[in-house]
């Protein structure tokens, strides 16, 4: 049974509605893009508007909250129906929901997250509102052709990569949810359930993990102080090894 492939993504069966994502994109796409704080990670535009964060801190970007405090949407979801239609309809608790903006040209470098698989308790949904066809999503070496109102599971412990080679943004709405009896129901409805299962880690270097670490130094954001907790535990971790 362990020989059986982890399961690295799923398309789920969702369609939503793309005139109704793109009149609620419309309220957002010119307020405030947050650039992503991993800037050793990326080349070009890689922002993010949060939607649904620890008490609807209208700055915090990060898909892993405060466990201590209410996920709740953030102010401009006041404008956002839809979003929270779509979002609402995963009746999974809610981690996160952010709006990931990728400009024309840029990249984020192959990389893996940290426990973000559905085996790991959580999972990740991306449901893109603007796309084209040379964007290319490469999952564990493959190119996942994610359209707009689809809707995908993917397991970003594994290598992955994106790149806008197009000539418009972008734009996803990014979905992080806490797997519960309903989401084991969907997701075992499409693979196998012996299929979702822990692969081996892979840890970023220490190199990695300073320049990270000093560039939420530098932002000095009050939402990034659990995150710069948990990565100088890190460095300490891999010092000891």
């Amino acid at each position: 049974m362990r020989n059986l492939k982890t399961t690295a993504s799923l398309k789920l069966p969702f369609l939503f509605d793309i005139d109704k994502l793109l009149y609620d994109y419309a309220f957002v796409v010119n307020q405030h893009w947050i650039p992503h704080f991993n800037t050793s990670g990326y080349e070009g535009e890689w922002k993010a508007i949060p939607l649904y964060t620890s008490n609807g801190d209208a700055s915090n970007i990060y898909a892993f909250q405060n466990d201590n405090n209410t996920i709740q949407e953030t102010p401009i979801m006041n404008d956002c129906n839809y979003f929270r239609e779509v979002i609402n309809s995963f009746q999974s608790p809610i981690l996160s929901a952010r709006l990931l903006r990728l400009g024309v040209g840029a990249e984020i470098k192959p990389h893996r997250d940290h426990q973000l698989g559905y085996e790991d308790g959580s999972f990740r949904i991306h449901i893109p509102i603007v796309t084209n066809n040379q964007v290319q999503f490469i999952l564990n070496d493959e190119q996942l052709n994610m359209l707009p109102g689809e809707c995908w599971y993917t397991n970003v412990n594994y290598l992955h990569s994106v790149a806008n080679k197009g000539t418009e943004d972008r734009i996803h709405l990014v979905i992080d949810a806490i797997r519960n009896e309903w989401s084991d129901a969907l997701f075992y409805s499409l693979a196998p359930k012996e299929s979702f299962h822990p692969i081996q880690e892979e840890t970023d270097s220490p190199e990695t993990i300073r320049l990270i670490l000093n560039e939420l130094k530098r932002q000095n954001e009050p939402a990034s102080k659990q995150l710069i907790h948990e990565m100088e535990q890190t460095l300490i971790k891999l010092a000891s090894k």
